[in-house]
């Protein structure tokens, strides 16, 4: 029983390990996208 707490421990941090990895390294910012838009000025 003490060898499979063991075990799930040391695989909690490596899954903890991998998120963290994966958080700094993996593409996780927003695309950003241009946007135009023409505005007509009304003129007297």
């Amino acid at each position: 029983m003490g060898r499979l707490i063991k075990y799930l421990f040391y695989l909690a941090i490596l899954v903890a390990l991998c998120l963290v990895g994966y958080s700094f390294f993996g593409d996780l910012s927003a695309p950003s996208v241009n946007h135009t838009e023409t505005i007509e000025l009304e003129t007297q």
